[in-house]
C-alpha cells in the first residue's frame, strides 16, 4: 500500500508539473502575435518574421545541439521530422493559409490538431482515449470557433482551407514526436537536443522559402508602433525569439513528455484565448461577447480533458494500452 501511494503521488506531481509547462508553452506561444503585428506594420513581410524568429531561435539553441551532435547518428528521422513539421511546417502552412482565407478561419482549423492527434492515437496507434477527452477537444473546438470569429470573415478558398489543414497536421506532427521516446528511460533523446536540431532544421527549410537576403533589415533598427508606444523593433524580435519561441518549445515539448499527446494538445489550445486576451490588452483588439464566452469554454474544455485524462504512468490509461509506464525521478516516462 504504501508503494502504491507514493506511486500515485509521483504521478500526481509529475501531471501538475506537465499542466503547469503546457499552460507556460500556451502563454508563450500566445504571445508571438502581439509582438510580430507591430514588426508587420512597421514593413517587415510576415514570412521575413517567422524566419527571423526560427533562425534566431536556432542561434540560441546552437550549444545544446552542439553538446547533443550524437543525436543526428542516432535519431536523425526524429530530427528532420520535427524541424520540418514542428517548426517550418506549422509556421510556412499557417502564413500561407493567411494569405487566402481570414485569420479566424485559419487559427481555428489549425487548433483542429488536438481532435486529429486522438484520432492518431485511437486508430492508428490503436490505443484507447477517454470519453471525456474526447469531449474536452469538442469544447476547445467550439470554445475556439467563438474566440475567431469564424463567422465574421467566412470565405471559401479551397487552398487556402488546404493549407491551414497542413498547419494542423505539422502540428499534430508537433505533438507526436515530442513524445518519441519518452518511454525509452535513460536511451530517451534528449528533448533540448531534439528542439535544438529541429530548430537547426527549420532554419535551413524556411531560408530557402523566406529568402532574407531580400528583407528590410533596416526596421529592425529603429521602433514599431504597439497601440501608440513607441518600441524597439530588436526588443519586440528579442520577445519572439527568447519567449515566444526558445522558452515556448522547451515548456511544450516537456509539458508533452510528462502528460500525453492529445492532453497537452487541448490544454495548447488556450494559445488562442491567450493570443486574443493580449491583442486587447497590448493593441486594443477589444473582445466581444462571444469570445469572450468562447474563452470559457476552451478554458472549460481543456480542464475536462486534462483532469480526466490521467498523467504518464498512473493507474489508469489514458491513450495507451498494455503495460503502463512508470515515471522516472527526472518525470519522464522510464
Amino acid at each position: 500500500m504504501p508503494v502504491h501511494t507514493s506511486e500515485s503521488s509521483q504521478g500526481s506531481r509529475g501531471k501538475g508539473a506537465g499542466l503547469g509547462l503546457a499552460l507556460a508553452s500556451a502563454l508563450a506561444f500566445g504571445g508571438s502575435g502581439v509582438a510580430a503585428k507591430p514588426l508587420i506594420g512597421a514593413g517587415l513581410d510576415p514570412l521575413d518574421v517567422v524566419w527571423l524568429r526560427v533562425a534566431g531561435a536556432a542561434l540560441v539553441m546552437l550549444p545544446l545541439a552542439v553538446r547533443h551532435r550524437a543525436l543526428l547518428r542516432r535519431r536523425p528521422a526524429l530530427l528532420a521530422g520535427f524541424g520540418l513539421l514542428a517548426v517550418a511546417g506549422v509556421q510556412a502552412c499557417y502564413f500561407a493559409a493567411l494569405s487566402r482565407i481570414p485569420v479566424g478561419v485559419a487559427l481555428l482549423i489549425e487548433y483542429l490538431a488536438p481532435a486529429l492527434v486522438l484520432g492518431w492515437v485511437r486508430f492508428v496507434q490503436r490505443r484507447p482515449v477517454t470519453r471525456a477527452a474526447a469531449l474536452g477537444v469538442v469544447l476547445a473546438a467550439g470554445g475556439l470557433a467563438c474566440v475567431v470569429e469564424v463567422w465574421s470573415g467566412l470565405s471559401f478558398d479551397a487552398l487556402g482551407l488546404l493549407l491551414a489543414l497542413g498547419a494542423a497536421c505539422c502540428q499534430v506532427g508537433y505533438f507526436v514526436l515530442a513524445d518519441q521516446g519518452s518511454d525509452a528511460g535513460d536511451a530517451a533523446p534528449d528533448p533540448l537536443g531534439v528542439i535544438a536540431h529541429g530548430l537547426l532544421v527549420g532554419a535551413l527549410v524556411l531560408t530557402a522559402v523566406a529568402r532574407p537576403w531580400s528583407m528590410r533589415w533596416s526596421v529592425l533598427t529603429g521602433s514599431a508602433d504597439l497601440n501608440g508606444t513607441a518600441v524597439p523593433a530588436l526588443a519586440l524580435l528579442g520577445w519572439i525569439v527568447l519567449i515566444a519561441t526558445v522558452v515556448a518549445y522547451v515548456t511544450g515539448v516537456l509539458s508533452v513528455r510528462r502528460l500525453s499527446p492529445q492532453v497537452a494538445g487541448v490544454v495548447a489550445c488556450l494559445e488562442a484565448v491567450i493570443a486574443t486576451v493580449l491583442a486587447w490588452v497590448l493593441l486594443g483588439e477589444h473582445l466581444s461577447a462571444p469570445q469572450v464566452a468562447g474563452g470559457v469554454v476552451v478554458l472549460v474544455g481543456a480542464f475536462i480533458a486534462q483532469s480526466s485524462a490521467p498523467a504518464k504512468g498512473s493507474a489508469e490509461p489514458v491513450a495507451a494500452g498494455g503495460a503502463e509506464r512508470e515515471l522516472s525521478p527526472h518525470g519522464t516516462a522510464a
